[in-house]
């Protein structure tokens, strides 16, 4: 099974940007199915009605989510009725939504995606590899092939992830910081893995923002009011081909498309 996470899709670019790359990787990479993190989709803070719907007809099958998932009011709703939506699973169970989806290929062939979201600099949430512990073993009940967008600010922290889960799960992948990194590669027991997808919206741009808006707010250190980045596109992400007799990677393919 060849599986396809895209990085961070920020914005209206991003998302023209799946409609310009996703069809055509599934249809020349034979991709059975596309992952995408969508908690930036909306004005580059949380994912709406439309942009679920919008990435949706773009060919993406299961949507992540992290520190962000709360930036829509939107969110809620398509958390408690669509199963294709999930957000970090520690945060707390009071939290609508879940952490685990389950994804059916045309081939009938499921997959399992665990979302997860890192302590290191980030806001309070439960143990992330305590929750990853337990929400393996659901998902072994359901399919060997198992997928983990950790998306955390420390390298380091993903890295721990990976290595924690290495031949347990198919792939571990990062998101939340945007920018992708060079470390793919197929960890020792088998499992993908890299520590961040990067992000699919404005090349020219910080993070997807304003460049000019962001670097006189590092110049300054005053106040300043984001602003999304215009201009072109480009496209981040990573294809894992698993192995469906063991769930086990085989290859992982490290995607930098520009418009």
């Amino acid at each position: 099974m060849k599986i396809l996470a895209v990085g961070d899709v920020v914005s209206a670019v991003g998302r023209e940007m799946l409609f310009r790359c996703v069809d055509e990787l599934k249809y020349k990479e034979n991709i059975d199915l596309c992952i995408a993190n969508g908690e930036n989709s909306s004005h580059g803070r949380g994912m709406t009605r439309s942009t679920y719907s919008e990435m949706s007809r773009a060919g993406v099958d299961g949507f992540t989510l992290g520190n962000h998932t709360w930036g829509s009011k939107e969110i809620t709703p398509i958390l408690e009725r669509e199963d294709n939506v999930i957000r970090p699973a520690n945060y707390s169970p009071a939290c609508p939504g879940k952490g685990l989806m389950l994804l059916t290929a045309p081939s009938g062939k499921k997959a399992a995606v665990i979302n997860l979201i890192g302590q290191t600099y980030m806001l309070p949430c439960n143990n992330p590899f305590e929750a990853a512990e337990e929400l393996v073993k659901k998902a072994k009940q359901l399919t060997n092939i198992i997928l983990v967008d950790f998306h955390a600010e420390a390298t380091s922290e993903k890295l721990a992830m990976g290595n924690f889960l290495d031949g347990k799960v198919s792939a571990v992948f990062g998101t939340h910081t945007h920018i992708q990194t060079a470390d793919e590669r197929i960890l020792p027991g088998g499992t993908g893995f890299i520590c961040d997808l990067g992000m699919t919206g404005v090349e020219d741009s910080v993070l997807g923002m304003n460049k000019k808006i962001i670097t006189d707010r590092f110049v300054t250190a005053m106040p300043q009011k984001f602003e999304l980045a215009t201009g072109k596109g480009m496209f981040n992400g990573c294809i894992f081909d698993i192995d469906e007799d063991n769930g086990l990677c085989t290859a992982v393919k490290r995607l930098y498309i520009r418009e």
